[in-house]
């Protein structure tokens, strides 16, 4: 953990392990899944300790506020004591967790195509709907 008095939003959210690359950290910031106050920020934005992100990364959406300031990458414990995730955050997203589990639960392909009866009786079954 640094002690310098701010770091770049792209640094920041690679050494916190938001993103495995700060090239990754870079095309957040710049397509405005990372905001600062509920506004969108530029990869070179100033970040100090208070601030509050709202970091989406592809399903899952992070409300953060940073506690601790790092430029380079350490371990994930250092990562961690970085920021504070809220707990209103922690529950969103083991909601939405769930709900995709239970959307993949439903539907099952089936594990080849029909054979030949299969498909006379699929045609059948369609046409009892057309009376």
């Amino acid at each position: 953990m640094s002690e310098s008095t701010a770091v770049r939003i792209d640094a920041w959210l690679w050494a916190a392990r938001f993103f495995k690359t700060r090239a990754l950290a870079k095309q957040a910031v710049e397509r405005g899944r990372v905001e600062i106050g509920a506004a969108a920020c530029k990869p070179s934005h100033a970040l100090k300790p208070g601030d509050r992100l709202r970091i989406t990364r592809g399903e899952e959406t992070f409300e953060v506020e940073v506690t601790g300031l790092a430029h380079k990458r350490g371990s994930a414990a250092l990562a961690q004591a970085l920021y504070r995730e809220s707990g209103a955050s922690i529950k969103a997203r083991e909601a939405a967790r769930e709900q995709r589990r239970a959307e993949r639960a439903g539907y099952q392909p089936p594990p080849k195509r029909p054979d030949k009866r299969a498909r006379r009786l699929i045609r059948a079954l369609g046409d009892i709907d057309s009376f």
